[in-house]
């Protein structure tokens, strides 16, 4: 901690000349993070080889991305694979990244005797670790001699646990703050939202399955550029009075509206009336598509954010397959890894929607197979979805992309 002065010339008792000083504070403080890493079927990973590692999934730690690699056989060719080796490495571009780790190895008896090494709680006599570039590592080629491991408390049913922390070192300088006024967050939303719901001064109206929704030409336009061609292009629709839309559910269009006019998503289940999972997997898959044919782009994303964290069996394919209808790669990432997990793969492919991805996307069956022989590889389940397996409504097998709510 700094502080920088400033001082102008003292004045004498004849001078008027005023003086003044002001100060700052470099402040340096850790951005910490922690990952916890399942190692299952450590026996099949014996044999992989010396310097050969099973690697953890990326996190986000301080704005870097982090990785663990064990390596079951060793790190070191010397150790002729009598030590285990754990290391936590750099996953991302970066310069000298200063950082603090702890990588502990948890006892799995419920004594609580796990294995700790950490840089945190201690003065370091050199400081933090530096991290020279993407692959750096921080670690240790004989973290636990083999044959003690295999005899411990921290194998258990075959399986290692791997916890991990990261504390990236910032530095910023702070000078002094004169005032401070609360200022509220935006309710543009909320007010525009009002106007929606209020009816007044619409002049569109949209028929959709029987259902007719009333809107504001001006609001549409300024949010969705298909709708902005729509009403004011050179093409626009001459009656304006009832415009059909096609291929289109009224609850999704309902729930597009109230988008355009709050900037937030609706209530999933209030708006399908059912109180699942499956149901709001089903309507951000059907609101994905919406959104990709009008153009807004915010609602895509948010959508494909919720169908990330709800993929499950019943659903997955029918999710994969409208990743790669409408262009969203990193939805398309996490179905193809989730498939690909040994647990997974089978009871995927029985579903019905598994025949609709394979009868509208047959090219994405070849990634299929190159993600399925990366997971063979490495012997290793990365990550599991757990209780998310079944959603509510398993009685039913996958559903198709275009369903009726």
């Amino acid at each position: 901690m700094g502080k920088i002065f400033r001082e102008y010339n003292k004045p004498n008792a004849s001078s008027s000349s005023t003086s003044e000083s002001t100060t700052s504070t470099s402040i340096t403080e850790t951005v910490n993070g922690s990952h916890q890493f399942k190692i299952t079927g450590y026996s099949l990973s014996k044999g992989l080889g010396i310097g050969k590692y099973i690697a953890s999934d990326t996190f986000m730690v301080g704005g870097y991305a982090w990785a663990i690699y064990f390596y079951p056989d060793g790190k070191s060719v010397e150790d002729n694979a009598a030590y285990v080796s754990l290391f936590i490495a750099l996953a991302s571009e970066g310069t000298d990244v200063r950082a603090l780790f702890e990588l502990t190895l948890l006892d799995q008896s419920g004594k609580e005797r796990h294995k700790v090494h950490s840089h945190f709680g201690r003065m370091l006599e050199g400081g933090p670790y530096t991290l020279k570039y993407r692959g750096s590592m921080w670690g240790y080629k004989r973290f636990f001699k083999r044959t003690l491991l295999e005899q411990s408390d921290y194998l258990k049913d075959d399986c290692l646990s791997v916890h991990c922390s990261v504390g990236v070192v910032k530095s910023h300088t702070e000078g002094p703050k004169i005032y401070s006024i609360a200022v509220p967050p935006s309710n543009i939303g909320q007010h525009f939202g009002q106007l929606l719901e209020s009816g007044k001064r619409t002049d569109v109206n949209f028929e959709v399955n029987g259902e007719t929704f009333s809107a504001h030409k001006l609001v549409l336009a300024a949010r969705s550029p298909v709708f902005r061609a729509q009403l004011y292009g050179p093409m626009k629709d001459q009656n304006t009075q009832c415009i059909k839309v096609e291929d289109m559910e009224a609850p999704v269009f309902k729930a597009l509206l109230h988008f355009i006019y709050w900037d937030t998503l609706p209530d999933m289940e209030e708006l399908t009336g059912m109180n699942s999972k499956w149901a709001s997997t089903l309507m951000s898959q059907h609101l994905l598509a919406a959104a990709d044919r009008y153009g807004l782009e915010r609602l895509r994303l948010l959508c494909e954010s919720n169908l990330c964290e709800d993929v499950a069996i019943n659903t997955v394919a029918t999710t994969l397959a409208l990743a790669e209808q409408h262009h969203c790669f990193q939805l398309k990432a996490v179905c193809l890894k989730f498939v690909a997990m040994p647990e997974n793969l089978r009871a995927v492919m029985q579903t019905d929607g598994f025949e609709y991805l394979k009868e509208s996307c047959p090219s994405v069956l070849t990634e299929l197979l190159e993600y399925v022989a990366r997971v063979g590889e490495h012997s290793v389940v990365v990550c599991r979805h757990g209780n998310e397996a079944i959603l509510d409504g398993s009685d039913v097998n996958g559903r198709r992309v275009k369903q009726r709510l």
